[in-house]
């Protein structure tokens, strides 16, 4: 390095050399001054060059003791380094002699921190869990520390951690059978969280606001089902936030600690509604609708017909006969066939209850067409989606049968469709049709007994 530095030391005052002969080659006026210039600036450059060597050569000399300086305080560092390695590895020694005396004057006191590890790892997930730690934050975290502590070969419990742990573990048995009210934090469904009076059940369940909570210790505080119970259960709920004393009866899920496992997965199974939107698929819908149509129909023909019937029991009851229903347009023939024989009258009245019949017997076989149609595109339907399921089987395989339970729902359901369509308007048409048998019965008495007494008069005439 100090060589290259000198080569370029030289370059710079050659450049500068010739630089300057140039400069004076243009101010000397002749020979003699252009000799006495160069000389002149060949002295003040070689003095200029001789300052810059001695220069160069003071700041190498510095550069050489500090390269020197640096080596001394690596090998030092190198030393130091040694003997903090043989420092550590004696102090890993004494450590482990110290723990072998630590573990040694312990003695019973191992077994009995081991055991009290044990019996909180057992109430950790207790605690997590629990409905009670939403009234009372901050046991989980205790919980934690002392297994840690209780599982240290360093460190160790103080009787007033044990007491602690004691204490919490007497007040989850204490509180699973009070029913208290206290003031915290309610997630609701809109994604809000706000603070309200909850009235807890032992661990089983929590209610707010006439509504029931959940709890989730990875949230820590409670949260509004999404989906609540019916009404009965509600309103009693809402009676026990507002007692203040004496029995009240209400209902309560004992399947968790949490506010009650089954309640909770309320959320997971879907209403009827639900399922008919989401598994009937387009056959589902279309029954749906056969069916409405069917049942409005046996509706409408029912009605009509009991009208129709209260006017035939009126005009039983009249002598004069109207046009205003089937019995007095069947007796308005008689009337106006007088004279006629017993086979001709018989005719004429057979044809009149005919002409009345097809408008009694209206939509009857719509109705009978819709109570069979809707098993069978339900049966449709369920075929549909055992296809699907076959396609999902060939392609996914059947390790996993949450991918067949769309299909597989999907056709169970339509066939449930069908089935509910079909029983009320097999009823439907069977009263429909029953109440039109009523009204053509008793036009065919009436038509009967006229044509006995005509007989009866003209045997006796």
């Amino acid at each position: 390095m100090k060589k290259n530095i000198i080569k370029q030391s030289i370059t710079v005052s050659a450049f500068l050399l010739a630089a300057s002969t140039q400069i004076a080659a243009q101010t000397a006026g002749n020979l003699s001054d252009l000799l006495n210039l160069v000389e002149t600036d060949r002295v003040a450059e070689s003095a200029e060059y001789t300052q810059r060597v001695q220069e160069f050569e003071q700041n190498a000399a510095r550069q050489e003791q500090i390269l020197e300086t640096t080596k001394e305080r690596f090998l030092e560092q190198e030393t130091l380094q040694g003997e903090l390695s043989d420092q550590f590895e004696a102090n890993e020694i004494i450590i482990r002699d110290k723990r072998d005396v630590l573990r040694d004057r312990r003695g019973d006191l191992n077994e009995l921190f081991g055991t009290l590890q044990g019996v909180a790892g057992d109430f950790l997930s207790n605690f997590e869990n629990s409905i009670i730690s939403a009234q009372y934050p901050g046991r989980s975290e205790f919980i934690e520390e002392f297994i840690e502590t209780a599982g240290s070969t360093i460190n160790q419990l103080e009787i007033t951690e044990i007491e602690r742990f004691w204490f919490y573990m007497q007040q989850e048995m204490t509180e699973s059978a009070r029913v208290v009210k206290y003031n915290g934090d309610v997630a609701l469904p809109t994604g809000d969280t706000i603070n309200r009076s909850i009235t807890r059940i032992g661990l089983y369940n929590a209610i707010s606001e006439g509504e029931y909570l959940n709890y989730t210790g990875a949230i820590g505080h409670q949260q509004v089902l999404p989906k609540q119970p019916d009404a009965g259960l509600l309103s009693a709920a809402s009676n026990l936030e507002s007692a203040s004393s004496g029995f009240v009866k209400v209902g309560i899920d004992p399947t968790g600690g949490v506010g009650g496992q089954v309640m909770a997965n309320l959320v997971n199974f879907p209403s009827v509604e639900e399922q008919v939107r989401n598994n009937s698929g387009p056959i589902g819908f279309i029954i749906i609708g056969v069916g409405i149509v069917g049942i409005l129909i046996g509706f409408l023909r029912l009605l009509i017909l009991s009208l129709v019937s209260v006017k035939v029991r009126s005009q039983l009851k009249s002598d004069k006969p109207s046009k205003g229903n089937p019995l007095g347009r069947v007796l308005m023939v008689a009337e106006s066939n007088p004279t006629a024989d017993t086979e001709t009258l018989e005719l004429k009245l057979g044809e009149a209850i005919l002409q009345e019949t097809p408008a009694l017997e209206s939509m009857l076989t719509l109705i009978k067409m819709i109570a069979t149609i809707a098993p069978l595109g339900g049966l449709l339907g369920t075929v549909t989606g055992m296809i699907q399921v076959f396609q999902q089987i060939t392609v996914y395989g059947a390790g996993d049968p949450t991918i067949m339970a769309g299909g597989i729902s999907s056709a169970l359901m339509t066939t449930v469709l069908g089935i509910v369509v079909a029983i009320p308007t097999i009823f439907m048409h069977t009263v429909v049709k029953s109440r039109a048998d009523t009204i053509i019965h008793i036009l065919e008495e009436q038509a009967t007994g006229m044509i006995a007494q005509k007989a009866e008069r003209q045997a006796a005439s």
